[in-house]
């Protein structure tokens, strides 16, 4: 046997660092042909402060950084071109398109500064505003900075490289960047608005991403919940089940000496009988084999018998040990019921109680059956609570899921339940199950 120790694993891990690393550099290049040649609609997030942040407010500032602009080219330039204004225009412009489309604004306001800086680098020489003004700083810091609030990290790290080469572009010398004060204080504004765009734009995918898994791991939840209520109720159906297969193969045993002088047909049927009977039982062991597998606590009540509506009295007697206050009431004319109504409609009333002591303790209830024609009405309604809940208080044992374990058992059977606050302030618990009266002698 090959035996792994610490440097297989530390192999192993740096090959998975590797193959990520070379995966993201292949993915390198599409990511930023599709991130900086694109035309796409973007709008700003919500969860951004400058998503609750009037728009209007970002359109004032245009206009004020484009008024400004312009009257720092009017007081360095003799005549104010048309190209110089136009450019001015744009780029405040850009902050504007930045709202919607963060990359065509960016190459907007990149190229404004670009050629802004080349017609005065010709007019008024490169020491006059030169690369960048401030107003063409600001706005620029601005389009950086809803750039990054949207755009991935690569992106915006790679605009910001060719915002400060188009700076450095405009300078006759490279070396001249640590002496241009304009250069080396908007490549700081730029940087810092990155930074910071990408920043909010990581910490709000990773909230999204939260939310995401939240949810996920809800419904997953749900459904094992769901599940493992179904797997109960199976369970306890299964014992309702083997009890009238185990009498079936009985009287299927018994009946051929009930008869005098049976004929062979008479008997070969009654055997296959009993033998159907048997095999049924066996892989109806089997089954609850398998669901009882992953509940241990199963076993302890495997042999216990199935609940029925004959016992309601005792499990009221049980509550009010508890100190519930409970009330009954029947209508209709007592009948009897299939095992699987009767057990259903105990385990409703059990759940329903155990509710009641959950979530309204001190309160008094009721339950009031109902023996219709069409079906068996159940009807568990509590008043408010008259004391606080305790959180700690813990549920009866052997209930399931509350009122998941009461819908299922419902649709179980075909039938309807109605679970809601009442007026006055209490609940109510509303089951109508379908009756299946089986004829005597069956």
């Amino acid at each position: 046997m090959h035996r792994v120790d610490a440097t297989d694993k530390g192999e192993r891990v740096g090959d998975g660092y590797g193959h990520a690393l070379g995966a993201a550099l292949r993915r390198a290049p599409g990511t930023l042909r599709r991130g900086l040649w694109t035309t796409a609609r973007d709008p700003l997030p919500r969860q951004t402060w400058f998503g609750w942040l009037p728009h209007g407010h970002l359109v004032l500032l245009a206009v004020v950084a484009g008024v400004g602009r312009m009257a720092e080219y009017s007081m360095a330039m003799a005549d104010l071109t048309t190209p110089v204004e136009l450019l001015v225009i744009l780029q405040a412009a850009s902050l504007v398109l930045a709202l919607s489309r963060p990359v065509p604004a960016w190459w907007l306001s990149t190229l404004s500064l670009f050629l802004t800086a080349e017609i005065t680098d010709a007019t008024v020489g490169p020491n006059l505003l030169w690369p960048w003004t401030v107003w063409g700083i600001v706005v620029h810091t601005f389009v950086m900075l809803l750039l990054a609030l949207r755009a991935p990290p690569l992106v915006t790290a790679v605009t910001l490289l060719l915002t400060v080469l188009s700076g450095l572009g405009n300078v006759a010398v490279p070396t001249d960047f640590v002496h241009n004060e304009d250069l080396a204080g908007g490549t700081l504004a730029f940087a810092i608005a990155a930074v910071v765009g990408a920043s909010l734009r990581l910490s709000r995918v990773a909230r999204n991403k939260l939310v995401e898994q939240e949810v996920l791991t809800a419904e997953e939840r749900a459904m094992r919940t769901v599940l493992e209520e179904r797997g109960r109720i199976a369970r306890e159906l299964h014992d309702v089940v083997a009890h009238h297969m185990s009498v079936i193969s009985i009287q299927a045993q018994v009946a051929p000496h009930l008869v005098e002088n049976p004929s062979e047909e008479l008997r070969e049927n009654l055997a296959g009988i009993r033998q159907n009977a048997v095999e049924a039982l066996t892989e109806l062991r089997r089954v609850l084999g398998v669901l009882r597998a992953e509940d241990p606590a199963a076993d302890s009540v495997r042999h216990s018998p199935q609940p029925t509506l004959d016992r309601l009295d005792e499990l009221l007697d049980n509550v009010r040990a508890a100190g519930l206050s409970v009330s009954i009431a029947t209508s209709g004319e007592r009948r009897r019921l299939s095992p699987g109504v009767e057990l259903s409609a105990y385990r409703i009333v059990q759940e329903a109680l155990s509710n009641a002591m959950r979530h309204a303790p001190g309160a008094p209830v009721r339950v009031e059956t109902g023996y219709l024609t069409t079906g068996l009405t159940l009807r568990i309604a509590n008043a408010p609570a008259t004391r606080p809940v305790d959180p700690a208080l813990p549920l009866s044992p052997g209930l399931g899921h509350g009122l998941l374990g009461m819908r299922e058992r419902t649709a179980m059977l075909g039938g309807e339940l109605v679970a809601g606050p009442t007026t006055d302030g209490g609940y109510e618990v509303t089951a109508t199950l379908p009756l299946d009266t089986p004829k005597d002698g069956t």
